[in-house]
């Protein structure tokens, strides 16, 4: 203030509106920055470990080409990596324990407690089948047509898995064979051909796919001497179905193991599903992402692994033996959610808690400054009290001393409006009382100075400066 009227100007943009400037924008590239990463997060793949076996089967080999798909996708949201077991029943296990997030299992085995069905990777059937007679081996045995015959008779059984061994004394007893007198052998899949050409059975179980290639090679080879076999229906698969929900009742299409006339007519038999299940828990989005991607990919692999072309959808009814799980259900149902539909209410609620906060924040910063607002605002009363006294004051100390005065306001008055405490109109107003105490001051000293006794005294002043 050097002329004694100067007023306050305050710049656009002061050092409190840029601070709020730079926190509104730092809060919100915390909200964009937050919604990437949460979409991200959402979206980026997800690696999935399956257990499979056992070593060399179909199943490891149909998972295995299912990885590698999956993983050479450029937008996939899941990515596999097998693990592989000793089997069916060692992968269930491996699911229980908690050692992979999806399995391969059959469902006529125990199904763990947090397995919950993704898709039918196949259907099994069983194969019951009596070599034709050598011929010039003397004497005939009499011919096996029928189940129940089998009694006192050796059986060959392919594949070393037990639970194949525990399926035909399931299907002995129900036709009153008790499994004790029957001899049951049993050989390597990988080994069946060898196995059964040296094996003299009276009759053999293989269990797999309707087309199986490994049924039919073991057929195949039971039949070197000549002649067809015997098929052996299994009449009570429908009272078998009822009793053990796992299984089906089925048939075995005529010409449909290796040669048009074998067998020569349907064959009726049981069969059950190998399930790809999932563990429970697991991410709906992630599921409902692997059932979309596996039931798009299917197709492709076909011509490499037929069975992959068999892959079904999961049953989705309540009573199903194994439950659905809810995200392969919403696949199959068309009731799968998309990113807005999963997280259009965590992101509605976020907005609103940030505006929650922002709102509390404006408040407790308002109420902060309270205490500066209510200073200034005596500090301005103070001033007009000041203007006031400076217009009728008669000694020109007094006014120089109200000048300082109102110097300690003003500096008062910018730190309140540098801090936010006051608004510009608040500033503006405060700056015409302030002129108007300027020019009050001014006057006044003007008046008093040009009194006679002030004039006097002003040149005695003068005077005694210059004397000394």
């Amino acid at each position: 203030m050097t002329d004694g009227s100067a007023s306050i100007s305050p710049k656009p943009l002061r050092s409190a509106k840029r601070r709020l400037m730079f926190v509104l924008i730092a809060g919100a590239l915390a909200i964009v920055g937050a919604t990437i990463a949460g979409y991200y997060f959402a979206v980026r793949p997800v690696t999935l470990r399956i257990a499979v076996g056992p070593a060399s089967s179909d199943d490891l080999r149909v998972v295995q080409a299912l990885a590698q798909a999956f993983n050479n996708q450029q937008h996939t949201q899941v990515k596999l990596r097998p693990v592989q077991t000793d089997g069916a029943s060692a992968s269930a296990q491996t699911l229980a324990d908690g050692k992979a997030d999806l399995a391969i299992i059959r469902g006529d085995l125990d199904v763990p407690k947090n397995a919950q069905a993704v898709a039918v990777l196949r259907k099994n059937v069983v194969v019951m089948w009596v070599p034709p007679a050598a011929k010039g081996k003397g004497r005939k045995a009499a011919k096996i047509t029928k189940i129940a015959q089998l009694a006192g008779r050796k059986i060959g059984v392919v594949g070393r898995t037990p639970a194949n061994v525990n399926l035909l004394k399931l299907i002995l007893t129900q036709y009153g064979v008790d499994p004790m007198k029957v001899e049951i052998v049993q050989f390597p899949a990988n080994e069946a051909v060898e196995a059964i050409k040296n094996l003299k059975a009276d009759a053999y179980l293989a269990v797999g796919p309707a087309n199986s290639k490994l049924t039919i090679d073991a057929i195949t080879a039971s039949t070197k001497d000549g002649g067809e076999p015997t098929f052996l229906p299994i009449d009570a698969s429908e009272a078998i179905a009822q009793n053990h929900p796992a299984y089906e009742a089925a048939e075995i299409p005529a010409g449909s193991l290796g040669s048009a006339d074998r067998p020569d007519d349907e064959v009726k038999t049981i069969s059950f599903s190998h399930h790809i299940v999932a563990r429970k828990g697991l991410s709906d989005a992630t599921v409902a992402a692997f059932t979309r991607q596996l039931f798009a990919i299917r197709q492709s692999l076909k011509n490499d692994f037929p069975l992959a072309a068999k892959i079904e959808t999961p049953d989705t009814d309540k009573d199903a033996t194994i439950p659905v799980h809810p995200g392969a259900a919403a696949f199959v149902d068309g009731e799968e959610k998309t990113f807005l539909d999963r997280y259009s209410d965590y992101i509605w609620w976020s907005l609103m808690a940030f505006s929650a906060m922002g709102s509390a924040g404006a408040w407790f910063a308002g109420y902060l400054k309270q205490d500066e607002r209510n200073t200034n605002t005596s500090q301005r009363e103070r001033l007009l009290e000041m203007l006031k006294t400076a217009r009728q004051s008669d000694s020109t100390d007094e006014l120089d001393q109200l000048q300082a005065e109102a110097d300690d306001i003003l500096r008062h008055t910018l730190d309140c409006f540098e801090h936010g405490a006051i608004e510009e109109g608040t500033l503006t107003a405060f700056n015409i009382a302030l002129e108007q105490f300027h020019n009050a001051v001014a006057d006044r000293k003007a008046l008093l100075l040009s009194m006679p006794q002030n004039l006097q005294r002003t040149a005695s002043q003068f005077r005694a400066a210059g004397t000394a």
